[in-house]
């Protein structure tokens, strides 16, 4: 499966502003379903070497969700947000934190990661064309520097995998 991947950082006052995008071979409805479903969301999460085990989703306006990403050295990371915005099959807005495995959400310095903020917001776009899916993500509120990069390339294994698993 060919994926295009295009990743910009535009500076904000002490945050990052990450957009990554990504076109699939597959049907909007696919990639749409790998974002909204409990099982198919579990196939591609994390970047690669990493599993997700839980994935938690009450897809609503309002809803939340839980998920866990584990590395291959059995180390957890667990996220929690809550659903902005939902235009079926256009568009999800979502809060994104840290959180333990019950979604409080943890500082991530509960990670050994510093200077995030408690809550960060992610947009995910879905434009159809030819068969494929143009694939926009917006991830507002990261700290400036390396995490940043890291942020980046994480995201980036995670699509790859996405990719795969559209096959």
């Amino acid at each position: 499966m060919e994926t295009k991947n295009q990743s910009t950082k535009t500076p904000e006052p002490n945050k990052q502003k990450l957009l990554i995008i990504r076109e699939f071979d597959a049907s909007r409805e696919l990639v749409w379903k790998a974002w909204t479903d409990p099982e198919s969301f579990m196939k591609w999460w994390g970047p690669k070497n990493f599993t997700c085990p839980v994935c938690e989703i009450d897809f609503k306006v309002g809803g939340k969700y839980l998920n866990c990403m584990r590395s291959s050295d059995g180390q957890e990371f667990w996220g929690a947000g809550t659903y902005i915005e939902i235009v079926p099959m256009e568009r999800i807005v979502y809060t994104d934190s840290f959180a333990d495995e019950k979604g409080n959400v943890v500082s991530g310095t509960h990670y050994g990661m510093e200077g995030f903020p408690l809550e960060l917001l992610v947009t995910v776009s879905f434009e159809e064309h030819d068969n494929k899916t143009r694939m926009t993500l917006t991830h507002v509120g990261i700290p400036s520097g390396k995490i940043t990069d890291l942020t980046n390339i994480s995201w980036n294994e995670s699509f790859d995998k996405l990719a795969e698993s559209l096959k």
